[in-house]
């Protein structure tokens, strides 16, 4: 059985907000997205460092406007060996839903992170990915709490 990551986020404000914070990487401190499938998207955690801890060369594999992200994913330095070079590599979707909530506007978010390995060390990049996307979603969440006040 192969494992998964599945988290959820659930926030007030819009689905397209929502999609556009997660379509253009605001998460990440530098990124190159062009918005259509099969182009880039490219996230880079250390800027001058393109080569490593980023998501250079992965694309987005499917895209329905405030309701589906789909795209390619690697990893960082330390498991750039197994990660980076797989095929296919790990894959990441969201989706984007509107809830009310008494005549409020609220967006779930859900994320699944697929295409873990058998090994320990695959174990341990996906254990890895579990804290990192639960991160980006509280970052996500203060942004979504910022353009609300």
């Amino acid at each position: 059985m192969q494992k998964i990551i599945y988290l959820t986020s659930e926030v007030k404000g819009s689905k397209e907000e929502a999609f556009d914070y997660f379509l253009n990487a605001k998460y990440a401190p530098e990124a190159i997205i062009e918005t259509k499938v099969g182009g880039k998207y490219e996230t880079y955690w250390n800027p001058p460092e393109r080569e490593d801890n980023s998501t250079i060369g992965c694309k987005i594999t499917a895209l329905e406007k405030n309701k589906l992200l789909a795209f390619e994913w690697k990893g960082p330095v330390n498991f750039k060996e197994f990660m980076n070079t797989c095929d296919p590599l790990t894959h990441v979707t969201f989706f984007f839903s509107e809830v009310k909530k008494e005549s409020e506007k609220f967006t779930k978010v859900n994320l699944l992170h697929t295409g873990w390995g058998p090994t320990e060390e695959w174990e341990e990049a996906r254990i890895y990915f579990e804290e990192a996307w639960k991160n980006v979603l509280i970052a996500f969440e203060k942004h979504m709490l910022k353009s609300d006040s």
